[in-house]
């Protein structure tokens, strides 16, 4: 098998289809927010954050986990979610505050693995993380969904509120990230 057809193998792809899905969100979240717009809008962010948990599946199932790969996945889940919380500010539905502490602790932990990486230290994504990112994703896909069409009241209220429990889970993360690492700063120290 060629280098590049290893480059190029499902997972890849998959993970390559998010980032061209998460600019499909944000020419969606540009429009008017009607009914039908916002549907769209919601099917896309459903199908790139699910892409997620399929790229990872045919990653192990096929033995296909690539440099690349490791690369692109975190970063590919972190630009859809970027996208959905810069783009909800604006149509009113996030307050800024929420998506600047996400989008702080994103950038930090990604630091942060970078830093152990050069010390060669491989952080993979925690149990907690991965709650996390899950929670982000129902909250963000909730609040993107448009309002009216299913009978439950006072949704995009409901799908806040999840994101206050992403939120939440966010900074602890963040925090466990830090606590886990943080010998890297102390060796760092006494060098």
């Amino acid at each position: 098998m060629s280098r590049s057809s290893k480059i190029f193998n499902l997972p890849n792809l998959i993970t390559g289809s998010r980032f061209l899905l998460s600019g499909c969100l944000m020419l969606l979240l540009l429009q008017e927010q009607t009914e039908r717009v916002s549907l769209v809008a919601w099917l896309v962010f459903s199908v790139a954050a699910g892409s997620d948990w399929i790229d990872g599946y045919f990653a192990r199932k096929y033995k296909e986990i690539t440099v690349l790969g490791k690369l692109m996945d975190p970063l590919a889940d972190k630009v859809l979610v970027a996208t959905a919380l810069i783009m909800l500010i604006p149509v009113g539905e996030l307050p800024a505050w929420v998506s600047l502490i996400i989008l702080c602790r994103e950038i930090v932990v990604t630091g942060l693995r970078g830093v152990a990486s050069s010390s060669g230290i491989v952080v993979e994504a925690s149990s907690l993380g991965k709650w996390k990112s899950t929670i982000q994703y129902i909250g963000l896909g909730t609040l993107i969904f448009p309002e009216g069409v299913l009978p439950i009241p006072h949704l995009h209220q409901i799908g806040l509120g999840i994101v206050y429990v992403a939120l939440t889970l966010t900074v602890w993360s963040g925090v466990d990230y830090f606590y886990k690492l943080r010998r890297i700063f102390l060796e760092d120290e006494r060098a």
